[in-house]
């Protein structure tokens, strides 16, 4: 029988396949049904910045800042008292599931600044997480912020609030970088266990007839894949800490290739909301079969076999594969 666990952020899996944050978390009832499915951890559906400063009633100067200019701005933000679960609640949430689930929970931070973040973290550690992931959602638009400003900012949060919790900490970047690397290994030092490729932002749509910006959701889908597998290889062994792959995580191969290229955990969301939590039970047969077909007698060891540094042409991962893509294509090209 093969051996399926994994270890994340000095947690201990019994498989590498982890339900990221969704709808599902926001009721015990559906992180009861994760647990049922297989799935080795769970992370919370996220606590949003936004929410943290209007129970400390500081949104509505932020809301109402420069209005006058555009009055339609407000739009653009949730009416918070409808939108998710409150912070209080959150945290109760959070300790809910705790007490009738068997497998980690893993709480989560969204939003962009230092702000209520420190306070809320050390409030998830309290209410019995067993890790605490910041989704680090920020979208650069003055032209006056320097990249490395942005750096340095994700580099502050995680040090200010890993200085004030003892759980592990992930934390959930966008491709958006110069120097992924050269962040990653910041990030490392300044006391993140683990990395989490990619955030996956949610682009808005133009109604052209209303003349409105309107948000539109589209799930994911495995072709995905190759932008987190692409860096989750890059980075295998080359910064100190774990690595989840996440977005394009639909089936066990797609599992199977976050492994082989370094990923400690495949972190799947879009396939779950799709076709229903039972798809995760589906997932693991089937990398179990895989495994056992193909004398695979551990997820450690196919844990970055494909990575980089494995490889026999680590160029591939870089400009060379650029090349040998557009060559492939030409040759389909009848002239």
């Amino acid at each position: 029988m093969v051996d399926l666990t994994t270890h994340y952020m000095g947690l201990k899996l019994k498989n590498p396949l982890v339900a990221s944050a969704s709808p599902v978390s926001k009721k015990l009832g559906g992180v009861r049904r994760l647990e049922d499915a297989g799935v080795s951890a769970i992370v919370m559906y996220s606590l949003f910045e936004e929410q943290i400063e209007y129970e400390s009633r500081a949104l509505d100067h932020f809301l109402n800042r420069g209005t006058e200019s555009f009055a339609e701005s407000l739009t653009y933000f949730p009416d918070m008292p409808q939108y998710n679960i409150g912070p209080e609640s959150y945290l109760e949430l959070i300790n809910q599931v705790k007490q009738n689930v068997q497998i980690p929970v893993i709480g989560s931070l969204n939003g962009i600044s230092t702000g209520g973040w420190v306070e809320y973290a050390k409030r998830i550690q309290e209410a019995g997480a067993d890790g605490l992931e910041l989704n680090i959602y920020n979208i650069p638009t003055d032209p006056a912020v320097t990249a490395a400003e942005v750096e340095n900012g994700y580099v502050e949060l995680v040090r200010a609030v890993k200085s004030q919790v003892k759980i592990p900490l992930a934390v959930k970047l966008s491709p958006f970088f110069t120097s992924l690397p050269n962040l990653a290994s910041r990030l490392s030092a300044a006391g993140a266990n683990g990395l989490v490729l990619f955030n996956r932002f949610y682009q808005p749509d133009l109604d052209i007839e209303t003349l409105e910006v309107v948000p539109n959701l589209v799930l994911s889908n495995s072709d995905e894949l190759r932008l987190p597998l692409r860096w989750i290889a890059i980075l295998r062994g080359r910064v100190k800490v774990d690595l989840a792959l996440s977005t394009g995580v639909h089936q066990a191969t797609d599992v199977i290739k976050a492994l082989m290229a370094g990923a400690n955990v495949a972190m799947t969301t879009s396939e779950l909301l799709a076709h229903g939590v039972g798809r995760a039970a589906e997932m693991l047969t089937d990398l179990e079969k895989w495994m056992d077909e193909f004398e695979y007698g551990s997820v450690q060891k196919m844990i970055g076999s494909m990575c980089q540094t494995s490889v026999a042409d680590p160029s591939t991962f870089e400009r060379a594969n650029y090349m040998k893509i557009l060559q492939s294509f030409d040759n389909r090209i009848l002239y």
